[in-house]
């Protein structure tokens, strides 16, 4: 058998999403040339190791004894790396990390240091909505997850970071002759709602709930930047967590519109599976958090 470990690494991917497409994309490869090297890696077995059914793929039991044979495989790999430089007194390894698509305004600043003190590790940081962050949990492809909600299906651990503080903002438009009490408010106004299951629309759904507001969103958007495009459009007022809005509140191109009870709350936290073991390079990130972690949100998260 000739297969490499470029293969290998393919076809754990492929295992782990089930579509070529995404896995593609987690590699940073074109569609074909992963559909390629899959091929030429089922070549080597006379078993199949994966089925297409109804356009889906299904990974037979001989799929799966070989993937688990290609994580050990990999994972001793990255040990004799880490041995290695350890041995010249550097960390090295890949450090898997999914963020929710707001985290895009927080996570760059706890990482920052980590990796400029640690140049031989890998970041794979992947910036996407929450229910694939959850996957990505679920399916134990990554260390760490920023987000705000920490799933309740899972077994996680949760360290928790600094208030994540959620304001209802607008175009300057809007301002004039509000009322604040929060059913006027969210009556009176075209609201821009997230996706359910996003983290902000848990919190709003909350807030909501306890003080007996009922609204209809008039548009909804799965991302935060979306949303935050088109309050600044003058399509509508948004709940909006803080950290992706100073440019523009200082700017004057949005306007916080008072409401009593907001800011509401939730709390930005890292994420992990609780049985989950941490590789050499997760645990040194963990160390470098807490060393860091109040100067990182003095810094850059002060209000």
């Amino acid at each position: 058998m000739q297969y490499t470990l470029h293969q290998l690494r393919i076809f754990l991917r492929v295992v782990a999403t089930r579509n070529i497409t995404r896995a593609a994309e987690e590699l940073h490869m074109s569609q074909p040339a992963v559909s390629i090297q899959l091929k030429n890696f089922q070549k080597q077995f006379d078993l199949p190791l994966i089925e297409v059914v109804n356009r889906r793929i299904h990974v037979t039991d001989f799929g799966q004894e070989i993937a688990r044979s290609a994580e050990i495989i990999l994972n001793e790999v990255y040990a004799i790396n880490f041995k290695m430089h350890a041995h010249e007194g550097r960390l090295t390894g890949k450090l898997r990390i999914a963020a929710v698509s707001t985290a895009k305004y927080v996570a760059p600043y706890f990482l920052a240091g980590f990796m400029r003190a640690n140049p031989g590790v890998e970041l794979a940081l992947d910036v996407t909505n929450k229910a694939q962050v959850l996957a990505r949990l679920e399916e134990n492809s990554v260390d760490f997850a920023f987000m705000t909600v920490p799933p309740e299906h899972l077994q996680v651990d949760a360290l928790p970071l600094f208030p994540n503080r959620l304001y209802l903002v607008a175009h300057p438009d809007f301002l004039p002759s509000l009322p604040t009490d929060a059913p006027e408010v969210f009556a009176s106004l075209p609201l821009i709602m997230r996706e359910r299951g996003s983290g902000t629309r848990h919190v709003l759904e909350g807030f909501l709930l306890a003080n007996n507001v009922r609204v209809l969103p008039q548009l909804v958007l799965t991302s935060s930047e979306a949303v935050k495009q088109a309050v600044l459009a003058g399509l509508g007022c948004s709940v909006m967590p803080l950290v992706g809005i100073r440019n523009e509140l200082a700017s004057g191109r949005l306007h916080i519109l008072p409401v009593r009870g907001f800011p509401i709350t939730s709390m930005w936290s890292l994420v992990s599976l609780s049985a989950k073991l941490p590789t050499p390079a997760a645990q040194a990130f963990l160390t470098h958090l807490d060393a860091t972690r109040d100067a990182t949100i003095a810094q850059h998260f002060a209000d």
